[in-house]
């Protein structure tokens, strides 16, 4: 079955491909690790040791991996880079799942779904939230109808003293901005595609830099370089729908709160509600009363996701894989991720110009 195998490129061997994609996508019998670029070449030979097929090759310029004879290739660059390298791949005829945010800028992302439509080849972003077992089993209660409309939503990306001290987190050029667009981004997308909602009215944001200049600072990842933490510490936002719905996004990675809650959404309808603060939690009335459950999901698994103990990067992973093999629409849809870029960037703009922004 050898032959039958999808040859994978992977392009920046750091952080985020050493503890996510690489080792998901090792667990995919319809995989081979072919091809691995870094600009540092020992995290590239690294990784073509740990997970590199036989004969892999190593580079350190994603131009060269691009002309192999590769059927698919995973971004997990800084942001910046984001849409340069998925734009090449997709013209060189390589499908891409490119880490999210999508993009820098929502130009870039718009610039990528355009690729991938003028190519004909499938993109994909990597929001691995949507696929944790919580998310799965919420989106099939709002596509029943259970929670009837969802008028009011939140998205939830609070730390209290987590800040990013490695790699390029802290510097705006490289990421374009801080929690909102590192971790406020999983928040928005998966309260987004539980709504099943991407038509923005008008958006407005509030940016602050309040604790990024304290020396020797308590966070979970040693104390920050104040004179290197040029991006914002918490970021807020409220998103009106067309249909008149209303998201409030919070993003924080040092703000002096107990209230924390990372990549969960909060959702209120007209029938019931949910909100993952303590699991997953639905909420509504019957018979008169006011109820709350707490479906049990780890309890031997549910019907339409296989194996209970698959995790949401696995199941990320092999959900791509077979929509490729398929020629099918990834779940993470590039149309989609392309609104949570614009709204993102209206809550920067927003915070510069003490105005809304109107779709």
């Amino acid at each position: 079955m050898a032959e039958s195998k999808l040859k994978v490129g992977i392009i920046g061997c750091g952080g985020i491909a050493n503890g996510k994609q690489m080792p998901a996508l090792s667990k995919v019998e319809a995989v081979e690790m072919a091809a691995f670029c870094d600009i540092v070449v020992d995290r590239a030979e690294k990784a073509a040791g740990e997970y590199g097929s036989e004969g892999s090759k190593i580079f350190t310029d994603y131009r060269e991996l691009l002309k192999e004879d590769l059927d698919v290739v995973h971004v997990c660059t800084p942001n910046k880079s984001h849409a340069e390298i998925s734009i090449a791949a997709l013209e060189s005829g390589k499908h891409v799942m490119c880490e999210k945010p999508m993009a820098k800028t929502a130009v870039e992302a718009r610039d990528m779904v355009e690729a991938a439509k003028r190519t004909g080849k499938h993109l994909s972003i990597g929001y691995n939230n949507r696929f944790r077992s919580d998310s799965q089993y919420l989106k099939k209660v709002c596509e029943d109808g259970d929670l009837g409309e969802i008028y009011f939503a939140k998205a939830h990306a609070i730390r209290r003293r987590a800040v990013p001290t490695w790699g390029v987190f802290l510097n705006e050029e490289e990421q374009g901005g801080g929690p909102l667009i590192d971790i406020g981004t999983h928040a928005l997308d998966l309260t987004l595609w539980l709504m099943d909602n991407y038509e923005v009215k008008s958006v407005v944001g509030n940016v602050y830099h309040k604790l990024s200049d304290k020396k020797d600072a308590a966070n979970a990842f040693g104390p920050w370089d104040p004179e290197e933490f040029n991006v914002e510490d918490s970021a807020f936002g409220f998103i009106t729908m067309k249909n008149g719905a209303t998201i409030i996004l919070e993003s924080s990675w040092a703000l002096n709160t107990l209230d924390i809650d990372e990549a969960k959404s909060t959702l209120c309808g007209t029938e019931g509600g949910a909100d993952m603060k303590d699991g997953l939690r639905l909420n509504g009335e019957k018979y008169g009363k006011l109820h709350t459950t707490k479906p049990e999901l780890d309890a031997g698994g549910v019907a339409f996701y296989d194996g209970a103990d698959e995790s949401d990067s696995d199941r990320e992973a092999r959900l791509w894989i077979e929509s490729l093999l398929k020629d099918e629409k990834p779940v993470v849809k590039p149309e989609q991720a392309l609104v949570v870029s614009e709204i993102l960037e209206a809550i920067y703009k927003s915070a510069e110009t003490g105005e809304a922004v109107y779709f």
